[in-house]
């Protein structure tokens, strides 16, 4: 009669109890985990490419790896290998897009418009407007001329009219005005010489010893070098010894180890 043969553990597991986890856990990491070249390295498999640069290798267009190999990608039609690493591997062709990542659908470009240069979407024609999923016609108000910005009503008013409630209504400019163009702000702006008050161009009055100041602040004029203003007037500045004009003309300040002191410029401290 035979007898049973006894089971013996390795040598490790009669080991003490820490050597025993290491040793488990590395048995169970090679039987999940086994040793592939995931990072193109070891030999050159079927369909893969040698790198240019730095060793190892990487799958051919329209491949991926997998373990040690190189597999082909299910590309769907009107799709085109990216050769990333990540991702499905795959991109669909300009004028189509991704649907339920696994195919590749046309898409929808309606009557009046054509495909973006970018490929993603789609543009109305010149003399349409995007609305919605549609392209319609653009209502030109008399005295308007078409854009080719894509947003917006798709028009502008022509020069001297302003738009409000979709029509284009002549700009009242007053007397002594300029029409300035501009998109926003002030449609006129008085000519040189001339400041705005109560919707009109009223003459700014220079005093003696003056000239005009395009400053938009302040009385509309300056005083000439010399000269400092007092209410109305420019009054000439009486310059005390040892003393010179400012940068602006119309104010003075003490030379260099000059000091002021009672309306004069001293010497010392």
């Amino acid at each position: 009669m035979s007898r049973a043969r006894s089971f013996s553990w390795p040598k490790v597991f009669r080991a003490g109890p820490f050597a025993r986890m290491a040793a488990l856990a590395g048995m169970i990491a090679c039987m999940a985990f086994p040793v592939l070249a995931q990072d193109g390295t070891g030999p050159l498999p079927e369909n893969a490419e040698a790198r240019a640069y730095g060793g190892g290798w990487d799958c051919a267009l329209g491949y991926r790896v997998e373990g040690a190999e190189c597999i082909p990608i299910d590309i769907p039609e009107n799709a085109f290998p990216t050769g990333r690493s990540y991702g499905s591997g795959w991109a669909c062709r300009r004028g189509y897009q991704e649907v339920g990542g696994t195919a590749c659908a046309p898409m929808y470009i309606p009557i009046n418009a054509f495909l973006h240069s970018s490929g993603y979407d789609w543009q109305c024609e010149r003399g349409f407007r995007r609305d919605g999923e549609n392209c319609v016609v653009i209502v030109l108000p008399d005295h308007a001329y078409l854009t080719n910005d894509p947003s917006g009503s798709g028009w502008k008013c022509a020069r001297g009219y302003s738009a409000k409630a979709g029509n284009c209504i002549p700009i009242a400019v007053p007397e002594n005005a300029y029409l300035t163009n501009a998109d926003y702000g002030a449609a006129w702006a008085c000519e040189r010489g001339f400041r705005k008050v109560d919707g009109r161009c009223d003459p700014v009055p220079v005093p003696p010893n003056a000239f005009l100041d395009p400053d938009s602040y302040g009385p509309g004029w300056r005083c000439e070098r010399g000269y400092e203003a007092k209410g109305k007037a420019c009054v000439a500045i009486n310059l005390p010894a040892n003393a010179h004009f400012d940068r602006s003309g119309n104010r003075w300040r003490c030379d260099r180890s000059f000091h002021f002191s009672d309306g004069e410029c001293v010497l010392g401290r």
